[in-house]
């Protein structure tokens, strides 16, 4: 019965796919490639970009009250995420002037912020395209039925009403399915991206205020 069922999807796709004509392949590959983009997206900013921002900070804040920098840098280098690159550019500058230390994290994060948003309006142009797609598809759909209506033999006006809807609809369908998938991964990999920007933003700021903290207390003797 199992068997059965598989059979009867896999039969239900390929009629539906075949009713809808060639833009279905269209909108196939725009699909493809946004996927593609999003995948490649996805492990970047989940696995290779992001770090638990507050955890992160809180030991880079002790290495700081205990006059260690050079354990905090050390701790900075042992991963590729942006918010540590940054860190450690300010980092590296420690004995020097706030300004000085501003410069590097603000020239840091100029350099990586690019490479965290990088792609991600690709998704939102996939999205067009396959409404837009699906679109034209129902378009050519509903042409070919009217000019069934006007011009077919009585005996095929039926088949060939049946057959330019069906292209209609099968395109409007894939093209909208599509485009809403790549709106939810869009919405999804948007909000990553400006979590790990806005905590460059925000613990770059902190890191200025330890520092200058520490370069405030006496030394002991």
């Amino acid at each position: 019965m199992g068997d059965l069922s598989v059979d009867a999807l896999i039969n239900r796709l390929a009629i539906f796919w075949n009713d809808g004509g060639s833009f279905m392949w269209a909108i196939m590959i725009v699909w493809g490639f946004g996927i593609a983009v999003a995948l490649e997206r996805f492990l970047k900013l989940a696995f290779k970009f992001d770090v638990d921002g507050p955890s992160f900070m809180n030991e880079i804040q002790r290495y700081i009250l205990s006059n260690d920098v050079q354990g905090a840098i050390r701790t900075c280098s042992g991963t590729q995420a942006m918010l540590p690159r940054v860190l450690k550019s300010g980092l590296k500058r420690a004995a020097q002037s706030v300004e000085q230390i501003q410069n590097a994290i603000d020239a840091t994060a100029l350099e990586v912020i690019p490479r965290i948003e990088q792609r991600l309006t690709y998704l939102n142009l996939v999205s067009n395209i396959s409404t837009l797609i699906g679109l034209l598809g129902t378009i050519q759909g509903l042409i070919e039925s009217f000019a069934a209506v006007a011009a077919a033999d009585p005996t095929q006006k039926s088949e060939l009403l049946t057959m330019g809807i069906s292209k209609a609809m099968n395109t409007t369908y894939l093209g909208l399915v599509s485009a809403i998938s790549m709106m939810v991964i869009h919405t999804y990999l948007s909000a990553k991206s400006d979590k790990i920007v806005n905590e460059i933003d925000e613990y770059s700021v902190k890191l200025l205020d330890f520092l200058g903290t520490s370069k405030q207390k006496p030394r002991k003797a």
